[in-house]
This record gives C-alpha cells, sequence and structure tokens, in this order.
C-alpha cells in the first residue's frame, strides 16, 4: 500500500551545547515542502546558508558526522537524524544558530520526545523507497568492520560490537523495524572510554562532554591520579568514582546492551543520509560512522542510476543500464555522429562502460580504407568522449540542461585495429573531478583486447 511522505505540524526549539566545540545552540524544527528533504539552515550566518542532509554534503566523520556546503557546517547530526528517521519524517527544516547540534543527553530521545509535541501531518506526495535485488556488502575494512544490506520488505538492523575491552564484551541487538525504535534504541547514549576522553580533552575536544551526556567505560583499578586529572580537565566538583561494571560515576543503564543499541542509533543517522527510507536488512559487525558512511554512499551511487533508468528507459532491459533511446535524451549527437549504442555499467560519479556495434554499413567506411575497411582512430576516441559525456552529465540532477565540451586529449595510443564486426566496450575511469571539470581515463577493448587509451579532460557547462 502506498504512503505518503510526512513532515511537522509546527514549529518548536530547543537549546543545548554542542559536545565537541562546546558552543551553545539554538535548533528551531520547522515544516518543509513535499521535496525539500532534511534541510539544515545556518541562521548566523550571512545569507543563511543552506545544507541538505544527504551524503553528498558530508564533509567529515572523524568525531561523528558533519555536514557543509562552503565554510557553512553543521556537526554531530547523527543523533539527530536518528529521531527524525525514527519518527519516519522526509521533509523537515532545522534552522541552527551555531555550528553543532546540541548533544542533549547523547541520544536521540529529547528530539523525538520534542518533534512529538508539534506532531507530524502526512503530505501530499507518494513516499519513495530505495529497494534493490542483490546484497550490498563492505568487507574487509579498517577494525575488522563488516557490513551487508540485503534485500527486505522492510527496515531491519542486526548489529554486533565486540571490544576487546574486559567491561565492554560482545553485544548483539535486532532493530526488527522503526516501529519499535522510539521505545528499544532511540534512549541509547553515546558512549566512549576514559582513555579517549582524556585524550582528546588535552587536544582541545569535547568541549561539552560530560557524564550526563555520554557514558564512560573505565578500569575500577584505574589510579586516583587518572581520575585526578579527569576532574581537573572537566572541572569537576566532587570525586569520580568508577562502579564494578566498568561504568565511570553513578551511571546506570538504560537498556543491559545500552552501548550496541547506540550503535544502531548512530546507523539509523547515518542511513538517512541517503535521502530516501531504505527497504532492507543491514547487517553489521563493529560499524562506526566511517563504514556507515561508506555504505550510504554505495547505496547512494545505486539509488543514482536507478533514478537515471527511471528517466531515461521506458522498460528495465537485462544488462543494460541505458538502451539508445534513453541516450538520445542524454547526448546531443545524432547519426551519423553518434557512436555509443548503450551503457552496460555506471556507477555515478565513477565509472562508465558503453558498447558500440561496429558493421559494415558505418557511413565512414566507405572512403577509410576502402577495400580493407578499419574505424578511423579519432571515431574511437570520440565514442570513448561520448561515453565519459554520459558520465559526467548525470552527475548533474538535470543533465538536459547542461553539455559537456572535451578541453584536452592526452596520451592517446591505438593499439589494435577496430573491423567490420567488433564490438567496441569503452571503459572510463574518473580520475578526479572538481566541479565542472572532470579528468577521466578511458579504455577501448575489443572481447579482451585493448585497442586504444587516452586521458580526458572535459568541461560541463551550461547549455
Amino acid at each position: 500500500m502506498a504512503e505518503n511522505k510526512r513532515t511537522i505540524n509546527g514549529v518548536i526549539s530547543y537549546t543545548g551545547v554542542g559536545l565537541h566545540t562546546g558552543q551553545i545552540s539554538t535548533i528551531t524544527f520547522k515544516p518543509a515542502d513535499k521535496n525539500e528533504g532534511i534541510l539544515f539552515v545556518r541562521t548566523d550566518m550571512p545569507n543563511n546558508p543552506k545544507i541538505p542532509a544527504d551524503i553528498d554534503h558530508v564533509v567529515d566523520i572523524s568525531r561523528g558526522t558533519t555536514i557543509g556546503i562552503d565554510k557553512a557546517t553543521v556537526a554531530t547530526v547523527e543523533h539527530l537524524l536518528a529521531a527524525i528517521k525514527g519518527l519516519n519524517i522526509d521533509n523537515l527544516r532545522i534552522d541552527i544558530n551555531g555550528p553543532e547540534v546540541p548533544v542533549a543527553d547523547g541520544s536521540a530521545k529529547p528530539f523525538i520526545n520534542l518533534i512529538k509535541k508539534v506532531g507530524i501531518v502526512e503530505q501530499d506526495a507518494e513516499r519513495e523507497y530505495f529497494e534493490f535485488d542483490e546484497a550490498i556488502s563492505l568487507y574487509g575494512l579498517s577494525n575488522n568492520v563488516d557490513i551487508v544490506i540485503v534485500p527486505s520488505d522492510d527496515l531491519k538492523v542486526t548489529f554486533m560490537i565486540d571490544y576487546e575491552q574486559p567491561y565492554l564484551k560482545t553485544q548483539y541487538t535486532f532493530l526488527p523495524s522503526l516501529k519499535v525504535f522510539e521505545e528499544d534504541f532511540a534512549s541509547a547514549r553515546t558512549f566512549c572510554f576514559l582513555h579517549e576522553i582524556l585524550a582528546l580533552r588535552e587536544a582541545n575536544l569535547i568541549k561539552g562532554g560530560s557524564l550526563e551526556n555520554a557514558i564512560v567505560i573505565a578500569d575500577p583499578n584505574t589510579p586516583d591520579s587518572e581520575l585526578q586529572r579527569l576532574r581537573e580537565l572537566f572541572d569537576f566538583d566532587k570525586p569520580i568514582t568508577i562502579t564494578e561494571n566498568g561504568l565511570l560515576g553513578n551511571t546506570k543503564l538504560r537498556y543491559y546492551n545500552e552501548f550496541v543499541r547506540h550503535k544502531v542509533l548512530d546507523l539509523i543517522g547515518d542511513i538517512a543520509l541517503l535521502g530516501v527510507p531504505i527497504k532492507g536488512h543491514i547487517l553489521a559487525a563493529r560499524s562506526g560512522h566511517k563504514t556507515n558512511v561508506e555504505l550510504v554512499k554505495k547505496l547512494r551511487q545505486i539509488h543514482k542510476k536507478q533514478q537515471l533508468q527511471k528517466i531515461y528507459q521506458k522498460k528495465k532491459l537485462e544488462n543494460v543500464v541505458f538502451d539508445i533511446n534513453a541516450i538520445l535524451k542524454i547526448l546531443p549527437h545524432r547519426y551519423p555522429f553518434l557512436l555509443v549504442d548503450k551503457i552496460i555499467d555506471f556507477v555515478a560519479g565513477e565509472s562508465i562502460t558503453g558498447l558500440k556495434n561496429v558493421t559494415m554499413n558505418e557511413p565512414f567506411f566507405q572512403g577509410h580504407f576502402p577495400g580493407h575497411p578499419i574505424m578511423p582512430g579519432v571515431l574511437i576516441v570520440e565514442a570513448m568522449a561520448q561515453t565519459g559525456g554520459i558520465m559526467l552529465l548525470n552527475s548533474y540532477d538535470d543533465p538536459e540542461n547542461y553539455v559537456a565540451y572535451f578541453a584536452a586529449i592526452d596520451n592517446v595510443k591505438f593499439r589494435k585495429p577496430v573491423l567490420p564486426g567488433d564490438t567496441l566496450r569503452f571503459e572510463l575511469k574518473v580520475v578526479s573531478m572538481k566541479r565542472s571539470l572532470a579528468k577521466m581515463h578511458g579504455d577501448t577493448y575489443v572481447g579482451d583486447t585493448l585497442v586504444c587509451e587516452g586521458d580526458f579532460l572535459a568541461k560541463v557547462m551550461n547549455k
């Protein structure tokens, strides 16, 4: 059954301290239009820069997730995004007058409670889900991290952590759907180890950290001198104790496995950066913000390809991303200078693979080596450039308004002649992409034989 998008039914604010900056800021939740998504607005900066809460605007994941545009950034967005995602909200404007979202109590629950005070309303727009057919995985990352997402009829999460620390051993949890997020996961607080907070504090970070907004894990045998140093760093006026189960202060756990539940909370906040709800079962082992963001980047590439296929291709064809009809909508070229028949692989902003069937009926065979037909090398290069152009144009939301011009072609080498009956496979990869300029390397194959290669510099310009 179709579901409608949702936003909030009023305006409400929250003021608090940022975990890392220690700055006091106020966030104000406001309803947003049906296609606006989650949008942060820095009201304390000139022209009130708007920062979409999506993966394309993630600028730092070293200590939490930070999004930004140019000099405008908003740090530590993951707990707030988890609250928004947990309430199934699609569109929301968040005005903020500082560089960091308030940490509150280190969980998502205060934000959920706040939003529920003004209520949630449905909008006149159908919700779209990200769905897929095959498992997507990231293996062999640092710290033995594994994360996999498999097709499912709902968002589910299975999570396991396994720290080599005697007071935080293996923990496991399962989120069967977002329906239980508020009650079973939203109150789980962020956590860290004593040695981490000492190093961070001495590095002038976690200025807003306290035992009220984080769980600190420590060895009960920690020397008194180290606890005294902690008191001095955080200006605590009372002695600090460590419980038998390794918790600093008089902290009591909200869930028996609160640590792994908070990892799920972080993951829910990070996958909100995809910008579209997911139908999939995520299985994660020891995953953190870095891996979560890498997964979302991968999902974004697949979703982008799906969206482009919806725009350009009426019928889904097996092993074809864009057929010739779709290519005609993307490229301005026409016979006899349209030299790509179909696109069989496409990773937005990274790589593309195209095919051309070379037949005896090609117009250039009439005059190029008559009696011994060979495809002109310059047209092979042009075909590679057109294939790369399809990739570059589709890095824009409205590619039909742009055109790709090639400013330089270097290091071209022709390895083998191309003859009638050959099928050319063009493989292009982005070397670098900055604003409207892109460098690519292209290889052309007939079967497994490399027949041509070259480097391309292209500039995308408005028509």
